[in-house]
């Protein structure tokens, strides 16, 4: 249990740093020193951390609630997003505008949020569950709202730039608001909603990455 609080107080550590990072004033000290490069590494790296977690939180709710009918289940399976035109391979997504590659991860974050929260409230009431896999769900829940502030702001930066073109203001939150809650998202199983999350979170990490290098190719990735 004081492991589970201790991973807790971590993960929401590391969040407020992100958020401080990316919010803070410009003549605060230091914010003169994050470039570009800078603000992507530390989404990068904050989205690669909420993957790790819920590729975590998927296998222990598979081991407390393993599936009766693999094939069933499988088949039965649907995220609630699947209906969002996501590349899923690398060569297909380096294809895709700056301005649209940037719209697409603030929409998958967007579309998350509102889920993720009632997900958070829901899973509570299973006391059969670990206090590590509670404060897993918390978390990832609160990363994600960070993450989509710290992709916000690596967004204005760009625009500011020049990089990409003020185009994107508000359409990600509006776009993305009928698909936060579904009949698909409150019918899924647990482990069935984590493995969709997950999904899409290794999207997100893969399209930032994809970004950062199609704006800044001298890094040789």
């Amino acid at each position: 249990m004081a492991l589970a609080r201790a991973a807790g107080r971590a993960g929401a550590a590391a969040a407020l740093a992100l958020l401080w990072l990316l919010v803070c004033a410009p003549g605060d000290a230091g914010c003169h020193l994050l470039t570009v490069a800078d603000l992507f590494d530390r989404v990068i790296r904050h989205s690669g951390r909420i993957h790790s977690l819920s590729t975590a939180l998927y296998t222990e709710l598979e081991k407390h609630f393993p599936p009766r009918d693999n094939e069933l289940r499988k088949s039965a399976r649907k995220c609630h997003t699947s209906g969002m035109l996501t590349p899923n391979r690398k060569e297909y997504a380096q294809k895709i505008p700056r301005e649209e590659l940037t719209h697409l991860i603030l929409k998958l974050l967007q579309a998350w949020k509102e889920p993720l929260s009632h997900f958070n409230q829901h899973i509570e009431h299973h006391q059969e569950l670990p206090d590590d896999s509670l404060s897993k769900a918390k978390q990832i829940s609160n990363m994600v709202h960070e993450l989509k502030t710290g992709v916000e702001k690596v967004t204005e930066k760009m625009q500011s730039m020049g990089i990409i073109s003020n185009s994107l203001n508000g359409m990600a939150s509006s776009e993305a608001a009928g698909l936060s809650i579904s009949n698909e998202a409150n019918m899924m199983s647990d482990s069935d909603f984590i493995h969709c999350f997950r999904r899409d979170s290794n999207k997100v990490q893969s399209y930032l990455k994809i970004l950062k290098c199609r704006i800044m190719p001298e890094n040789s990735c």
